[in-house]
């Protein structure tokens, strides 16, 4: 069993990389916003700008600089090739700066997660 864990540092491309891995056959996904360090000390992280009631053009004054952290927990580590080939076909080579940080890690136990019945998201 592992959890694999992806930064996507381009948020466009999230509905492509979620899409590649349930097509792979990855039962659940968590999606995070996330930034990184150096992206925070160029104040270029997460938004807390916004007023509490925010017009439409406050939405859009800044580019967004946000990532995506997305991950999810497979009982099955055969999949782990698939969604990590999955993966680079839709940002690129994951060795290249800017494509994203991906990691597998060795899950020993888990809690509260359910098994899912064919056909059912």
């Amino acid at each position: 069993m592992s959890m694999i864990l992806f930064v996507l540092h381009d948020p466009e491309k999230l509905p492509d990389v979620l899409a590649a891995w349930e097509e792979c056959g990855v039962p659940g996904i968590t999606v995070w916003y996330s930034t990184g360090l150096g992206r925070l000390r160029n104040n270029e992280g997460l938004r807390d700008d916004i007023p509490l009631i925010p017009s439409y053009s406050d939405f859009f004054s800044q580019p967004e600089h946000n990532g995506r952290t997305i991950f999810s927990i497979l009982d099955d580590d055969s999949l782990i090739p698939a969604v990590i080939e999955a993966t680079e076909q839709i940002v690129g080579d994951l060795r290249q700066p800017g494509a994203g940080i991906l990691a597998v890690l060795p899950v020993s136990q888990v809690r509260g997660l359910r098994k899912r019945r064919a056909g059912k998201g």
